[in-house]
């Protein structure tokens, strides 16, 4: 059962991260990240937006709800 609840999200998310390799192929529009030390490379906007989403997905579905409103 605990490892059906990590292979779930884990694959679902390599799913969503390979149609987004797929889809933004013929971007055109690209933007530096600006990150806290230096910047990235020109990176499509959609890649960025995309990868965000993807991460969040995948960090909060490790995340359990559970913890944050047990009471002890």
């Amino acid at each position: 059962m605990r490892f059906q609840k990590i292979l779930f999200p884990i694959t679902f998310n390599i799913f969503l991260f390979l149609f987004l390799i797929i889809g933004i192929q013929n971007s055109t529009n690209k933007e530096k990240v600006n990150l806290l030390i230096n910047e990235s490379i020109y990176l499509p906007i959609s890649f960025i937006i995309g990868t965000s989403f993807i991460s969040g997905s995948l960090f909060g579905s490790f995340i359990s709800l559970n913890n944050f409103f047990k009471k002890n």
